[in-house]
């Protein structure tokens, strides 16, 4: 016989599924969408407690995508199955986020590169290098990242930087990259980057329109400032 503790949160369980089916997701709560993706409980906590934990563990919503496995692995109540099925609907919603921005986009100012890409690089724990690929009307046709870690001459060649460009006929670039210490003051390296980069386009025929540095809700652009 099922005790009823048990059965309180076998309901709890699916109470978010029953408000998300008659009012609809915007009705839920973080916990509770989260709970949904977990789907049950143990003997001790429901979804919704485990889900609770999460955003604890992760210091908050708005830090919940950088999550490991590892981490809610080590959550009592969370095996690899649930941990595999959170991260990926996290990363599938950052992709559904990015490709819904990037469609279309047209580029017309720095802000514009803060908008489509700040929520997805300021919380990164790594630099990440990337290039924004436009069309002749400034129009976003694709971006790849160059590389990850600390950036130096030695991983940001311009090979790399302009084969992607060359491949999709790109007529213009937006280098960027993000500084997980939040502040996006450019360090003496970017500088060079940038004007190692400004040579080789102008050498190869694709403009480089700007650099821009994403920190934590803000960004510094070297062409506002004066530097491109």
């Amino acid at each position: 016989m099922i005790g009823g503790n048990l059965i309180k949160d076998i309901i709890k369980d699916e109470r978010p599924r029953e408000t998300l089916l008659k009012k609809g997701e915007t009705y839920l709560s973080d916990s509770e969408l989260l709970a949904i993706l977990i789907n049950n409980g143990t003997r001790d906590k429901s979804a919704i407690t485990l889900a609770r934990e999460i955003i604890e563990t992760s210091d908050g919503i708005r830090n919940l995508s950088n999550i490991t496995v590892e981490e809610l692995s080590k959550i009592k109540g969370i095996g690899l199955a649930k941990a595999c099925r959170i991260i990926s609907a996290l990363e599938l919603g950052r992709r559904v986020s990015v490709a819904s921005e990037m469609q279309k986009f047209k580029i017309s100012s720095p802000q514009d590169i803060g908008n489509v890409y700040m929520e997805e690089l300021r919380y990164k724990k790594k630099e990440i290098f990337r290039v924004v690929l436009l069309n002749t009307k400034n129009v976003i046709i694709g971006s790849k990242d160059i590389s990850e870690g600390s950036l130096n001459a030695s991983i940001v060649h311009p090979r790399e930087v302009f084969l992607e460009a060359i491949k999709k006929s790109a007529n213009k670039m937006i280098l960027m990259h993000n500084h997980p210490s939040g502040d996006p003051t450019p360090s003496s390296e970017d500088i060079n980057i940038t004007k190692r980069l400004i040579s080789a386009g102008q050498i190869v025929g694709i403009e480089i329109l700007d650099h821009v540095i994403i920190g934590d809700g803000s960004f510094y652009s070297f062409k506002e400032n004066g530097q491109i």
